[in-house]
């Protein structure tokens, strides 16, 4: 099984033991006081999974190139020094790891940021300033003094940052190289930058330091590489002397999600395909790989000679050794949700996994064998039950778990119907695997009472009964035709062609979503790239065109009673796509609404001064949750005793993260 996957790399000099990568991730970790600590026990139990290479997340050469103030660089012996105790860690492993060179150019959210020309990034609020020609100059030096600093501090090569709009993106397409010198203008010039910085690396370092050079295969942008561009720059630093080619994929200013939920799996190795056969060096691909059986496919059909998952080993530090050894069912698969990493990193907090809370936490939170074995009740078998009673087994605890409906997963059955969220499934099957594997002794269709708790003298009793849907008043708001999100999500009860949606928060998008969508034809690539306007016969620069959507089979209306932007508290990084789906499938948005009347065709509303009748089959109340009982007065077990976790707990912003976080951290400390 996984014949490709895990078959050794030979680069020559060294070999790999397996043929998949750990991409980059910028964690936080590399800012915060005491982070690279973190960082070496993060990166040495993923070496200790499996991982053939790591990459870490993005240092910046110099002053100039850091993300934000205070951001991460490697310039000089001290810091060399600092990063010490991540190399030796993850070596003492038996693995490999490569530090990633990080120029951000204009994307540096700072004032005094630099670029190869005063272009302002659509994402940033800051004009860069042009570097001269002594300061492209001095900025490669950098770059190679960069690299002796990192190998000094034991890194196995560096990984040359060349994609998603940053530093060397910068150069090499007009969009953003407006110069008239040496740096600019015709192609050979614009692509002299990253071929100096790889050619000046290999001459310092020698031949068995290891070049990872990350190129833009697709830029997504106007005014973006040709193919042609792509292939004679990856040719070229082949010869420059890099080591492997990784594939990047889109500028951080691309209106293409390129690794959220909505991305099929392995959605873009067919980039990656096509560059196969026009160097002779490994080319790795990368985006929404997220199994091993993903993976090995992608091998299989050829369109790489290894693959790069960043977000899966958030999920599961031991995804590689779970696949040597037959378990892929017990691997906590990533959902590509953002929320607990990249929406972490783009507000400065410490990066972390919405289904693996000890992702960057493993110096704090960690499920140690019990000194005392309990017996532990666990009512509500969503997320937050599902892992508090799934570690508390791990643990050794005996765990008795309670859920009325006929089903586990509590929200995510839900969440796994929208279109672009089908991997929340993964999640459950995930539970499901370790409730098995540690013997938990599971209770469906049971709804317990605090009489039946109190009979059977637990030790710890944990209420995590979850939430239920918030009904909304007004004149016929008991009509038939008004549903709930659960009517439609759960019970799969019939939706009209017109259809008012009261609530646009996460649950009102996400409706919104499932109604916007056919569900009989499937989002596979190919759909998928022309939905979002990717030219897969790559004949325009960037591979940008036109997006195409497929119409949407009801006419939608989204309603809120708040004014402002629709989704405004949805994911950092994900929040526009949502919006942007939606756009593209016309759904109508109001705000400022008050609910008057409904008649079963009528739904008459005011927005602000405005009397307004929509004519709808059918209104879906989205307006948020209330707790359901917790059961907690009627037990006789001492408070100190009984936990509330999750949306029983507070059902305001109800979210997954904070509920299998908060089980966690309780579990853990049992």
């Amino acid at each position: 099984m996984y014949k490709k996957l895990l078959q050794p790399l030979d680069l020559g000099f060294t070999t790999l033991k397996n043929r998949v990568l750990m991409g980059s991730m910028h964690t936080m970790l590399e800012e915060i006081p005491g982070g690279n600590k973190m960082a070496a026990a993060f990166y040495a139990e993923r070496a200790r999974g499996q991982v053939g290479l790591i990459v870490t997340g993005g240092i910046s050469p110099n002053e100039d190139g850091v993300v934000a103030e205070g951001g991460a660089k490697m310039e000089t012996e001290a810091d060399a020094e600092h990063h010490r105790i991540i190399t030796e860690a993850v070596h003492k492993e038996d693995g490999k790891i490569c530090m990633q060179i990080l120029h951000t150019g204009r994307y540096a959210y700072k004032k005094e940021c630099v670029a190869p020309s005063a272009v302002k990034a659509p994402i940033n609020m800051f004009t860069p300033r042009a570097l001269t020609s002594e300061e492209v100059y001095q900025t490669i030096k950098d770059y190679v003094n960069c690299s002796v600093m990192a190998h000094k501090a034991g890194y196995d090569g560096v990984e040359v940052m060349g994609s998603e709009g940053y530093l060397i993106n910068q150069f090499i397409v007009t969009r953003t190289n407006k110069r008239e010198d040496e740096w600019g203008g015709s192609y050979e010039n614009r692509m002299r930058f990253p071929i100096e910085i790889v050619k000046s690396i290999r001459e310092k370092l020698g031949p068995n330091f290891i070049i990872i050079y990350r190129l833009s295969m697709l830029d997504l942008v106007e005014e973006g590489s040709t193919w042609e561009e792509v292939v004679q720059l990856a040719k070229e630093i082949e010869k420059a002397g890099a080591t492997i080619i990784n594939t990047g994929i889109g500028w951080h200013e691309a209106r293409v999600p390129t690794i959220g939920s909505v991305v099929p799996r392995g959605g873009f190795a067919w980039v990656t395909k096509k560059l196969m056969g026009e160097v002779n060096i490994p080319l790795i691909t990368t985006n929404r790989i997220n199994t091993p059986e993903i993976a090995e496919k992608i091998l299989e059909d050829g369109n790489a000679d290894m693959v790069s998952m960043a977000r899966p080993f958030l999920a599961d530090s031991q995804f590689v050794q779970k696949a040597m050894d037959g378990l892929s069912h017990e691997i906590n698969t990533c959902i590509a949700c953002n929320q607990a990493c990249l929406d972490h990193t783009f507000s400065m907090q410490r990066c972390s996994c919405i289904v693996n809370p000890r992702a960057c936490h493993e110096t704090e939170l960690n499920y140690l064998p019990a000194t005392v074995k309990k017996k532990i009740a666990v009512v509500g078998a969503g997320p937050a039950g599902m892992a508090a009673a799934s570690i508390a087994a791990e643990r050794g605890h005996e765990v008795f778990l309670f859920e009325s409906t006929d089903r586990l997963g509590g929200q995510f059955n839900m969440a796994k119907e929208i279109p672009g969220k089908e991997d929340y499934a993964e999640t459950i099957r995930y539970y499901k695997s370790m409730l098995d594997k540690y013997h938990v002794n599971i209770f469906l269709n049971s709804r317990v009472t605090s009489e039946i708790l109190n009979e059977v003298g637990y030790d710890e009793i944990i209420l995590a009964t979850g939430v239920t849907p918030r009904a909304v008043t007004f004149e016929g708001a008991d009509h038939p035709n008004v549903l709930s999100y659960r009517d439609v999500l759960w019970n799969k009860q019939e939706v009209g062609k017109r259809v008012a949606i009261i609530g646009a928060g996460g649950i009102g998008f996400d409706v919104s979503e499932y109604l916007s969508h056919d569900h009989s034809i499937e989002m596979d690539t190919e759909a998928y790239m022309k939905e979002w306007g990717v030219n897969m016969d790559y004949d325009t620069r960037g591979a940008f065109t036109p997006a195409q959507p497929a119409p949407s089979p009801r006419k939608i209306f989204l309603l809120k009673r708040s004014t402002g932007k629709h989704g405004k508290n949805l994911g950092k990084t994900t929040g526009w796509i949502h919006r942007a789906s939606l756009k593209m499938k016309e759904v109508e948005m109001l705000s400022s609404c008050e609910y008057l009347s409904f008649d079963g065709e009528n739904f008459s509303i005011k927005t602000g001064d405005q009397l307004k009748t929509i004519q709808v089959d059918n209104i879906v109340v989205c307006a948020g949750q209330e707790i359901n009982e917790t059961l907690s007065a009627g037990l006789k077990l001492s408070p100190d005793h009984i936990h509330v976790v999750g949306g029983a707990k507070n059902a305001s912003g109800l979210d997954a993260k904070r509920a299998i976080k908060e089980a966690a951290y309780l579990v853990a400390g049992l």
